[in-house]
């Protein structure tokens, strides 16, 4: 954020140009910089009505001033209240965020700020405001033009096209995501996602795996694994024991290579934990049930233990 500054005694008497440093501001532009000043620091103080009021002094200043339009389209997004749907004003401050994000997209030479702009002018479109995929679609192909390997624009394309129903494009667009960052471990945990949420969990296992086989290193990439084998095993009512049982014993062995790598994990000793209590509900023999529900509970008296240690080292 720039330093406020006082306006040289030259600029008050009317001249038309001053040179600062090695580079030349005309009196427009040296009057934005201020007003861009002030309206930051409205902005940071989440006075977004005077701050938007302030960034539109600073483009009728000077409108070649490409900053501010960002800012300005933000300030107004901040505005909008989704609750207030179908109200003209509120309704207007939506559009003119997203002719501000438009603006800063089309002029930023930023690709970082160009970037934010489309990602914002995405969200404009997203289920949650206007949820108008047709609209978003584009700008995120464009995205994708810009970062062709930048996974998570692939990500926010297969999600436009997963909540419009159109199932076989989002797989493919993550499909291509895994072909651009094979090593990209999100990419195969959100292709993960995806299938579990289509019900398809072998494909959702597959694609968990194959994340766990790049990070061999990673405890998390097994206890994750496991996650999915114990709510599959919990909540899927339309499995058979022997099936629950096999999903138990594959979440398991996931959890012990997860706690082989980190014996203080304390989610995977959790899981290791619910996973033998599932076991023993479907063992037949009371003695074996004792014995699992005994590792069971000695786990999550080691879980309790960590986790107190824990909170007391943050507390000192």
């Amino acid at each position: 954020m720039h330093n406020r500054f006082r306006l040289p005694l030259a600029i008050v008497l009317g001249l038309s140009l001053i040179v600062v440093g090695c580079g030349k501001y005309s009196f427009a532009s040296l009057k934005a910089k201020k007003l861009f000043q002030d309206a930051n620091a409205l902005y940071q103080q989440q006075d977004y009505g005077r701050a938007a009021a302030k960034y539109e002094e600073v483009l009728a200043s000077d409108p070649g001033f490409v900053q501010a339009y960002f800012f300005l389209g933000n300030s107004y997004d901040n505005e909008y209240k989704p609750g207030r749907v179908g109200e003209a004003e509120n309704d207007a401050y939506l559009q003119k965020a997203i002719a501000n994000y438009k603006l800063a997209a089309e002029k930023e030479t930023d690709p970082k700020m160009k970037k934010l702009a489309l990602e914002y002018l995405v969200a404009a479109y997203g289920p949650d405001k206007l949820n108008n995929p047709a609209k978003a679609e584009p700008i995120v192909k464009e995205m994708i033009e810009m970062e062709p390997d930048e996974p998570t624009n692939y990500f926010m394309l297969a999600k436009i096209y997963e909540d419009s129903g159109m199932y076989d494009e989002a797989e493919a667009t993550l499909l291509k995501a895994r072909e651009v960052r094979p090593n990209e471990p999100t990419v195969y945990t959100t292709l993960a996602g995806f299938y579990n949420r289509q019900g398809e969990f072998e494909k959702t296992i597959e694609a968990l795996e194959a994340r766990a086989a790049r990070e061999p290193d990673n405890p998390e990439a097994f206890h994750t694994i496991a996650t999915y084998y114990w709510d599959k095993a919990f909540r899927d009512f339309r499995l058979k024991d022997p099936e629950k049982k096999a999903y138990v014993l594959k979440g398991l062995e996931a959890e012990d290579k997860a706690l082989a790598l980190k014996p203080d994990y304390i989610d995977a000793l959790t899981y290791k934990n619910l996973l033998l209590r599932l076991q023993a509900n479907l063992e037949k023999d009371p003695k074996v049930q004792k014995e699992l529900l005994a590792q069971a509970d000695k786990l999550r008296e080691q879980a309790i233990a960590l986790q107190k240690q824990k909170m007391a080292g943050v507390g000192n």
